[in-house]
Formats: C-alpha cells, sequence, structure tokens
C-alpha cells in the first residue's frame, strides 16, 4: 500500500472515529450535596440527662436521628449514678436518637427526640422518658 493511500486510509478512519463518537456524549457528572440540617430560630438545644432508675448508667450516647449509629459514649469515663443528672448540647436541631447502658450491660433506647421541644431525657428502669 503506497504512503499515500495509508494517509488516507487514516485520515478515512480518523473521521468515521469522530463521527461515531460524536453521538457518544458523556452525561454531566451528579454532584450530590449532602442534607444540610437548617438551624431553627429560637431552638434551644440544651437538654439534661436524669437517671431516675434504680441501676447506674456506664454509657449514654445521643446523635442525630438522620445518622446510622450513636457514636461515642458521652459519659466517657464517667457513669451516672441513680438520682445523678448530667448537662448535654446537642449540635444541631432536630431529631435526636438516645441509648442508655447499665453496668449490667442493658439498653434503654428512644428514638426520634425533637431535641427543640425536650429539653430532658430521663432514664428509668422501663426505658427512656423525653420531657
Amino acid at each position: 500500500m503506497s504512503r499515500l493511500n495509508r494517509r488516507s486510509l487514516f485520515a478515512a478512519l480518523a473521521v468515521t472515529s469522530a463521527g461515531a463518537l460524536a453521538g457518544c456524549v458523556m452525561p454531566p457528572q451528579q454532584v450530590v450535596v449532602p442534607q444540610q440540617i437548617v438551624p431553627q430560630a429560637g431552638c434551644d438545644t440544651r437538654f439534661q440527662v436524669v437517671n431516675q432508675s434504680g441501676g447506674t448508667v456506664r454509657e449514654f450516647y445521643f446523635s442525630h436521628s438522620s445518622l446510622s449509629s450513636f457514636g461515642v459514649d458521652q459519659l466517657g469515663q464517667n457513669v451516672l449514678q441513680p438520682g445523678q443528672a448530667m448537662s448535654f448540647v446537642a449540635n444541631n436541631p432536630g431529631n435526636y436518637d438516645f441509648r442508655a447502658v447499665f453496668m449490667n450491660g442493658a439498653r434503654r433506647d428512644l428514638y426520634r427526640v425533637n431535641i427543640c421541644a425536650a429539653s430532658r431525657i430521663t432514664i428509668t428502669g422501663g426505658g427512656l422518658i423525653a420531657q
């Protein structure tokens, strides 16, 4: 094949390939924006946890209901004896989930509490109560 014929063949292939690729348009990349929690005017996210059970609470967790896990124990090295209370501040307004774990491993959970409406979480032997 002569050099001129090869160039013509490559040019024809390039034009054909460009035409075929012109129909293949890459879709624009989709941008996923995480859901933002919009602060509510006048929302006080401070709350108190009161142990009114007969047992010692060794772990206490709370997290925004939109999260898939509770995160870290909020008591740290502390425990919550019967009759004791501790104060906390939630980072954002909205619904929160709570978990108390007793020394014997028993758990009490409470889900979807509006932190703007509740200022006290009471731990009882039967469960958690939002007030």
